[in-house]
This record gives C-alpha cells, structure tokens and sequence, in this order.
C-alpha cells in the first residue's frame, strides 16, 4: 500500500491511499477540480478510486466531496453525525450522492480493503480516524484530534504505517495572532494535536510504527522545523530507525514525494 499526500493544513486536507486492487481518498477539503488535477500531477489514477472515507463535518475536510462523488460516481462513508451536518447543512445540490453510515470500531469491506473507523476528539458532531488494511499491511490515519486517547494509540500501534496531526507548536500559539477564544479551542481536548502531544504519542508507540507522515501543519502557528526537532526530541535514539514526512499544504509533487509505502 501506498499513502499520498495530496493536500495537508487549515486550507484543505486529502490523502490517497493506494492499494494493489484500488484506492480510496481520506477527505476531500479541495475542490473536486483541484483535487483531480493533485492526482493527476502526483501520477495517480483518479478511476482506482472507489470511495472517499470523511473524518468529519469541517469545510477543510469535505469542501469538495459534493461534487467529487458526483464525479467520480462514487460514495462517502462517514459517521452519521458527520453524513447528517454534510446533507442537512453543508451541500448546496439536491444532486443525489451515494452516503454511507460506518460507526466507530466497526470493521467494513471496500473491495480488498478493510475499513477501520475509531473515535477521535474534535468540536465536531462526530469525528472519526481510520485504520485501513491490504493484504496484511494496515495504514492508520488520526488528524483533527485534541488529544491521543490510550485506544487510539493502540490502533495505531498496530499499523506499519500512519498519519498522525502535529497541529501547532504551543510557544507559538500564545504568542501569535489569534483572539484567546480560538486559542483556548485549539488548545482544548476537542482542538488539535500540539507538536508535543504528537511527539509524545510516537514516543509510546516507539519503533512499532517505522512510516509517519507528520500532517495537518497551521501555517500560523507551526513550521516544519518545529515539528521535526520536537519528533526528534521526543523519539530520541528511535529517530534515524524510522521514516518521518511532514506533510504540506502543497502536497505531493515531482521533487517533492511526501508518501509512504508499506
């Protein structure tokens, strides 16, 4: 399997996960224009895909699905606190789509993959991360979280590879431009993940994940750097044993791959 970044941060995220069968898109908080033309440039095949999986309701994460599915005729699944706010409060076609209910912890089929939806903790009606697996290898994808729970890391634990939020740093944060009430909801257990908090978590999980992309970066109050000398800070000796991405805005490009492969 492969996973490929095709857009990471505040302005939109989508990840394409590619297996020996078919793929799937995790989000799709482009436009369903720019996200074809990411495939297109990353040299992947938009007609493998055969369903989108959404985390939850924010426009970063869906702003594209309406139209994407439509496209592409294919479904969504989604908890259905996230299916409701998408048909009740965020589409604007009454087009018909193909929306589909997965609950927490519930195993489902995707042709040659098994779908793995778990709770995670963010202000949203119902937030959810995935473990995917092919042919024995499983990708685990955790973004949009406050904090990283001890059943999160143990269905992370059991991955060869993931996608884990690095938010914010938090020196950063305090200082910078943001009015203290989005502050405070960042910070929250519902907000996002702090360099940290991330870091802390790949110290737990230690050399049993070998593949991170380092995802959901806020321009504002994080860089690259940050999120790299903190994971390496926190991972220590396991640092140079393990294969760390930090993902961009820019996602996937020629000189410029930012996937993992199992």
């Amino acid at each position: 399997m492969r996973c490929t970044t095709l857009a990471s941060g505040s302005k939109g995220n989508c990840f394409f996960i590619e297996g020996e069968s078919g793929a799937l898109l995790i989000d799709a908080g482009l436009s369903a224009k720019e996200i074809l033309v990411r495939i297109s440039a990353a040299g992947l095949d938009a007609s493998r895909i055969s369903a989108v999986l959404v985390t939850h309701e924010h426009g970063d994460h869906l702003r594209g699905l309406d139209v994407l599915m439509r496209k592409l005729n294919i479904p969504a699944y989604a908890t259905e606190g996230t299916l409701h706010d998408f048909l009740h409060h965020r589409r604007t076609s009454d087009k018909a789509v193909d929306c589909r209910v997965c609950r927490y912890d519930d195993e489902f089929t995707l042709g040659d993959f098994l779908v793995e939806p778990f709770a995670t903790s963010h202000d949203a009606a119902e937030p959810c991360g995935f473990v995917i697996r092919e042919n024995g290898l499983k990708i685990g994808y955790c973004t949009d979280t406050g904090i990283l729970t001890p059943p999160m890391l143990e269905k992370l634990r059991r991955c060869d590879g993931i996608v884990l939020e690095s938010n914010h740093c938090p020196d950063m944060l305090t200082n910078g431009p943001y009015p203290e009430s989005l502050k405070r909801r960042i910070r929250s257990k519902r907000g996002h993940l702090s360099n940290p908090a991330a870091a802390a978590g790949l110290q737990v999980l230690g050399k049993d994940v070998p593949q991170v992309i380092l995802a959901h970066l806020s321009e504002t109050n994080n860089t690259p750097e940050r999120v790299n000398a903190s994971v390496r800070e926190g991972l220590g000796l396991f640092y140079d044993e393990m294969n760390v991405i930090v993902a961009s805005q820019c996602g996937t490009t020629h000189t410029n791959p930012q996937c993992i492969r199992l």
